[in-house]
C-alpha cells in the first residue's frame, strides 16, 4: 500500500450522504488525561478524538499540505463535523437504528475490495499503521448508522411523480447539458438575526476577495467553506443544469469555464460558485445481451460440491449429448425468475445480472454455452443468444431525471432536518480557541 490508511475509507463501497464524513482511523490509546473539547447533548468530544480526525485530514493532504487552512481554522472545521456526526448518531440511536456485525462485515469487505485487498489484508494494513481495527469497525458502524438515518428521514418525505419528470425533461434547464462545479458555502444559523446574516456575508466576501487575490479556489473552499465537502475542495462534480437550485441556475448559465460567481444569497446562507467545465448531453447507445441460464443452488441438502457436480452433469448433457438447453432449464434450473421460460433472461444490459455473469458473456460468442461457473447465488451455465445496440437515451433520461428530482428533494429535506436538529441541541465548545464567532457551534444551546 502506498496510500495512508486514512485514504482507504474514501473508497467505501456503500453510498453515504454528503453530511456523513470524517471516518477516521483511530489512534493508539488515549493519553492518561484527556481533555473534553466539546459537549454534545449527553455526549462529549475528547481532545484525542479531534487530534485523530485532524491527523486523518493531514494524511489525506500529505502531498498538498498548502491546500489546508491554518491549524486553528482546520481544527474548528473538523470539530464542527465531529459535532454533526455525534448529533446524527445520537438521533439514529433515539430512533432505534442499530447496526449489526454483519452490516459492518459487509462494509469492511467493500473497503477491502475497492483497495484490492482481502479483509484480512485490510486488517493487517490498519494495524500496521498503529491503529485499532476494533475502532476502525466502530467508525464504519457510525457511518452506516448515519446512512440509515438519512434514509429514514427522506423515505416518507420525498416522492417523484411522472408529471415532475415530464416537466423537467421539457425544461430549458435540462436541455442545457451538464456543468462541473465547485462551491464555497457560508451558512447562516437557523433563525439567524440580521447580525448573523451580515457576519456570514462578510465571511463570504472575504473568501471571494482571497480568490480574486490569487488563492486557488479549492484552497479557499477548504479554508472558508462550512459545507460538508469543504475538505474535498468544494468539488460538486458533474451535474445537469436541472440539478442546480433555481436560485443559482441563471448565474451558472451565464458563466464560462473558469468563472467564479459573486457571493450569492441562498436559503441556507451564501454561496460562491466556480464553473470548471461544460458538456452537452449525448445519445445513449448501449449494448444489450440476450441469454439464458441454468442455476443450481447449494442448500442445506445440497453441498457446494454436489451443486458443482450437478451443474457439470447438465453441461455435459447440453454440449455432448445435445439435449435442448431450454428443456434442461425447465427441468433442473433453480432460478425462479427464468426456469419456467426455459432459462430465458430476455434482453438486458451487461451488468444487469451481476459482474460474474457479465464476465462470462464477454467471453462467449452468440450461441455458445459457458462451462459451469460459480457466483454468490450458486453454479450457473449460460448460453449467449445474441447482442444488439439499443438507443436508451429516453429511458436513461427519465431515470436520471427521477433520480435528480429525488436527490434534490432529499438533500433539501435532510439539510432542513440537520438544521432543526442542531438548533435544538445542546452544544458547548469548552475550548475558547475552538469557538467560531460566525458559527452556532461556539455556544451552548438547548431546546
Amino acid at each position: 500500500m502506498k496510500q495512508p490508511i486514512a485514504l482507504l475509507l474514501l473508497a467505501l463501497a456503500i453510498i453515504l450522504p454528503a453530511h456523513a464524513q470524517l471516518l477516521t482511523p483511530a489512534a493508539p490509546a488515549s493519553p492518561p488525561l484527556d481533555r473534553i473539547d466539546a459537549v454534545v447533548n449527553d455526549d462529549v468530544i475528547l481532545q484525542s478524538e479531534l487530534d485523530d480526525a485532524v491527523h486523518s485530514v493531514q494524511q489525506q493532504y500529505a502531498n498538498q499540505p498548502g491546500q489546508l487552512p491554518p491549524m486553528d481554522v482546520l481544527r474548528k472545521q473538523v470539530l464542527d463535523r465531529l459535532v454533526l456526526m455525534k448529533l446524527q448518531v445520537q438521533r439514529a440511536q433515539d430512533q432505534g437504528i442499530h447496526i449489526s456485525d454483519a452490516d459492518v462485515d459487509q462494509a469492511v469487505a467493500g473497503v477491502a475490495q475497492q483497495n484490492k485487498l482481502t479483509p484480512e489484508q485490510l486488517r493487517t494494513e490498519v494495524e500496521r499503521n498503529g491503529n485499532s481495527f476494533a475502532a476502525f469497525r466502530e467508525q464504519l458502524a457510525e457511518q452506516i448508522t448515519v446512512q440509515r438515518l438519512h434514509q429514514s428521514v427522506v423515505r416518507d418525505s420525498v416522492s417523484v411523480t411522472d408529471g415532475e419528470i415530464d416537466n423537467l425533461l421539457s425544461s430549458a434547464a435540462y436541455k442545457g447539458g451538464e456543468v462541473h462545479l465547485s462551491h464555497i458555502q457560508i451558512s447562516t444559523p437557523s433563525g439567524a438575526d440580521a447580525a448573523a446574516i451580515q457576519a456570514s456575508q462578510a465571511k463570504a466576501e472575504q473568501a471571494l476577495a482571497a480568490i480574486k487575490g490569487g488563492m486557488d479556489f479549492n484552497a479557499a473552499a477548504i479554508r472558508y467553506s462550512d459545507a460538508s465537502d469543504a475538505l474535498d475542495g468544494g468539488d460538486l462534480g458533474w451535474r445537469r443544469m436541472d440539478e442546480i437550485p433555481p436560485a443559482f441556475a441563471d448565474t451558472v448559465g451565464s458563466m464560462k469555464p473558469g468563472d467564479v460567481s459573486a457571493a450569492l444569497r441562498g436559503p441556507t446562507g451564501f454561496h460562491i460558485i466556480k464553473l470548471i467545465g461544460q458538456r452537452q448531453p449525448s445519445q445513449q447507445m448501449v449494448t444489450e445481451f440476450h441469454a439464458r441460464q441454468i442455476m443450481i443452488k447449494p442448500s442445506d441438502l445440497v453441498s457446494q460440491a454436489q451443486a458443482e457436480q450437478k451443474a457439470q452433469e447438465l453441461y455435459n448433457r447440453i454440449v455432448n449429448k445435445h439435449v435442448d438447453f431450454a428443456t434442461v432449464a425447465k427441468e433442473d434450473s433453480k432460478d425462479d425468475t427464468t426456469a419456467n421460460a426455459g432459462g430465458d433472461m430476455g434482453w438486458f444490459q451487461q451488468q444487469a445480472w451481476g459482474t460474474t455473469i457479465a464476465q462470462q458473456l464477454d467471453q462467449l460468442k452468440d450461441g455458445e454455452v459457458s462451462k459451469p461457473f460459480q457466483s454468490e447465488a450458486g453454479w450457473h451455465i449460460v448460453q449467449r443468444l445474441g447482442t444488439r445496440q439499443s438507443d436508451l437515451t429516453n429511458q436513461i433520461a427519465r431515470d436520471q431525471a427521477r433520480q435528480a428530482i429525488g436527490n434534490r428533494k432529499s438533500d433539501q429535506a435532510y439539510d432542513d432536518y440537520l438544521r432543526e436538529m442542531r438548533s435544538n441541541a445542546y452544544i458547548n465548545i469548552l475550548v475558547p480557541e475552538l469557538r467560531d464567532t460566525d458559527s452556532q457551534a461556539d455556544v451552548a444551546t438547548s431546546p
